[in-house]
């Protein structure tokens, strides 16, 4: 072959390359994460398992299956295929994507430290580590290989406090290293409580249990910089919240968003969206809990849009994306800020039986002037399914209203209300 010849062909490939469309890989399975990609008429690519493959095709998405949980000698192949087909950005939608988005984005962007920020967003104990050495305030935390380091854990803690014969523990709380929210999650008080962790539970996380009003917060993040905070206000954690936060949290706002900033600096996020938590004592001090790099659970998403009037799932694809500009960003969110006329609210319902013969609304509820609509249903088969973590609720009760009070109250009543009898 002659060099004019070589050059030549490298001059057709140079082109094609450069007329590949630009894809958004979409990493998971959510349906509301496809129809916000469409809507922004961005070209993209769904990875997901492969269960989800024949509704893609009946439905012309574009589709890779992946297995998450399986990690092999042909993983290399997920990026080879993407980046065939143009892809140039990868963003998580759940938890164990989290990983896989970053491996991919690390070679998209050509940054192998995207990769190593992804892990240290899936360890809870790599997490808490880093957060400390930043100066970030967190709990006493430690991990547990069996049940006697859990033994020992609270042991110390409750010596800590000062605790004498005849005094109550104060309990400590272990979670799986990286699972999502709360799944896994126990509190510790006494040691029956340890006897009855299985051994498939450890390695774990252990940590001290932190005072004060427990909230998260969703920030949305391009070049490391917070394009929109929103607070979450949790009346019972993994059954109801709100947003925005009440004016009593609202007023806190600077301090939240500095401490946001703080953990974005500290852990070098760049793109897309995190979902801390923190708690924060009447005095204004902070803690931080813990922090995810996905969709929130709580349909927070769903909240955030009712409240504010933007997609939050564009928001996380546009933020992302390196190359999203900043016009692009000044024209999505709200020209009102972070500020919202009324507070959107939700609950989720879980039954208070073991076997469910049938579903009741009560009318003063569907009559309520904060009541938008509800998504519960009966269960085919009756019998309740078990609860793992905050998931599988049985409906989700919507609200919408602008003070905060009646909200909070109204979550709080109809957490009680047994809908399934």
């Amino acid at each position: 072959m002659g060099l004019d010849q070589l050059e030549r062909q490298q001059a057709e490939q140079s082109a094609k390359d450069k007329t590949k469309p630009y894809l958004t890989a979409l990493i998971g399975w959510s349906l509301p994460a496809i129809e916000a990609c469409t809507k922004l008429n961005r070209p993209f690519v769904v990875v997901g398992p492969p269960d989800f493959e024949a509704y893609a095709e009946k439905h012309d998405i574009a589709f890779i299956g992946w297995d998450f949980d399986r990690l092999n000698e042909g993983s290399d192949h997920l990026y080879k295929q993407l980046k065939a087909l143009g892809a140039e950005v990868a963003i998580p939608l759940y938890e164990e994507c989290v990983e896989w988005a970053g491996a991919l984005n690390s070679r998209f962007r050509s940054e192998p430290r995207v990769f190593n920020r992804s892990l240290l967003l899936r360890d809870k104990g790599m997490m808490k580590r880093k957060a400390q050495i930043a100066g970030i305030k967190v709990g006493v935390f430690e991990e547990a290989r069996d049940k006697e380091d859990v033994r020992r854990f609270l042991k110390r803690v409750n010596e800590a406090l000062l605790k004498v014969e005849g005094d109550k523990n104060d309990p400590i709380h272990v979670k799986p290293l990286d699972k999502a929210g709360s799944v896994g999650h126990r509190a510790i008080e006494n040691p029956e409580d340890i006897d009855a962790l299985t051994e498939s539970e450890f390695p774990l996380l252990m940590e001290s249990h932190l005072d004060g009003q427990e909230f998260s917060c969703e920030a949305f993040i391009h070049k490391g910089k917070i394009q929109f905070l929103n607070i979450t206000e949790y009346v019972r954690l993994g059954y109801s919240n709100f947003v925005p936060a009440s004016p009593t949290l609202e007023e806190k706002r600077p301090i939240i968003r500095e401490a946001i900033q703080q953990l974005i600096d500290a852990f070098e996020i760049e793109y897309g969206v995190i979902h801390p938590e923190y708690f924060i004592t009447s005095d204004g001090t902070l803690h931080f809990g813990e922090v995810a790099a996905r969709v929130p659970g709580g349909h927070i998403f769903d909240l955030i849009e009712r409240a504010y009037g933007f997609n939050a799932y564009q928001a996380q694809i546009l933020c992302g994306d390196p190359n999203t500009t900043e016009e692009e960003l000044r024209e999505f969110f709200p020209s009102t800020g972070e500020k919202a006329e009324a507070h959107a609210g939700c609950l989720m319902v879980h039954p208070h039986v073991n076997y469910v013969e049938k579903l009741e609304v009560p009318d003063e509820l569907e009559n309520h002037p904060y009541f938008e609509k509800h998504d519960m249903f009966s269960p085919a088969q009756g019998k309740v399914a078990q609860r793992i973590g905050f998931g599988n609720h049985y409906g989700t009760i919507f609200f919408y209203g602008e003070d905060s009070e009646v909200m909070r109250n109204l979550l709080k009543e109809y957490e009680q209300f047994n809908f399934y009898i």
